[in-house]
């Protein structure tokens, strides 16, 4: 997996637009996390790996004077570029980082480093960061015990074929204890209101295996949860939906 998976090059670049619109943003508390836990400080070198369009950046720009954005989707790099035109934002892979040894406090993945997750991304993220550096992963995780998010599972899942996914798991094989301490969970309770076109048409349709698919089958998944919104008494005819989340944080130290 030396390169972008082709579900993210594809869907990414074509849904860029409607994934700022539709994904959530992330909880309150995840500042404190990243302040307190992953050492995010003013005068702190922090990598937004895997920025996308910049929805996490608002949460690190805050904290550091210092952020850099590494995006390879072109499509994805010029949306966070009108958000964050006096951010650098750079092309690369989590294999391929443009950036000099050691040079770097804080690594953090937000909703990306299931694309990624091998022992080379581990070995070149660990090359950029200092001796005390830190990695955080972060994810915003569908809350499935709510019957009509279960819902939306069942109609996406059948496209997900080998799209690597947070929820395989799979994440975690290269964390072997020779580059980083095993990640370190912390979880933080998120609702994401909108409009049903917002939190759930634009969230689900610019996921990256869903927004790749041809036009009629595209058109297949957005009937379904067209449908599901207009049948479902919590949702319809409501002018806002509450769309419940975990957010999933996860810290690592650097070691060796």
């Amino acid at each position: 997996m030396s390169s972008v998976h082709n579900a993210a090059l594809k869907g990414y670049s074509a849904e860029a637009q409607r994934y700022t619109q539709g994904r959530p943003d992330y909880p309150e508390g995840l500042s404190t996390w990243l302040s307190h836990t992953m050492n995010i400080t003013p005068q702190a070198r922090v990598v937004d790996l895997g920025a996308g369009t910049g929805k996490f950046t608002r949460l690190l720009t805050p904290l550091s004077d210092h952020v850099v954005a590494i995006e390879p989707v072109e499509a994805m790099r010029q949306a966070f570029i009108q958000s964050f035109p006096d951010i650098e934002v750079a092309p690369g892979t989590a294999q391929a980082l443009p950036l000099p040894d050691s040079n770097v406090d804080a690594v953090l993945c937000a909703q990306a480093f299931h694309w990624f997750a091998e022992r080379k991304a581990l070995e070149e993220i660990h090359r950029v960061l200092k001796p005390e550096g830190r990695l955080g992963l972060v994810w915003n995780v569908r809350d499935e015990s709510v019957d009509w998010v279960a819902e939306i599972t069942r109609i996406i899942t059948p496209y997900e074929g080998d799209t690597p996914r947070f929820h395989t798991g799979k994440w975690l094989a290269p964390f072997d204890g020779t580059l980083f301490s095993a990640p370190e969970p912390t979880c933080f309770g998120y609702t994401h209101a909108g409009t049903a076109e917002t939190v759930i048409m634009n969230r689900f349709l610019s996921v990256s295996f869903i927004a790749s698919l041809p036009a009629a089958d595209n058109a297949a998944v957005a009937q379904q949860l067209r449908e599901l919104i207009h049948d479902h008494p919590a949702l319809a005819g409501r002018a806002t939906i509450e769309f419940p989340y975990q957010t999933q944080a996860y810290a690592c130290q650097r070691l060796g």
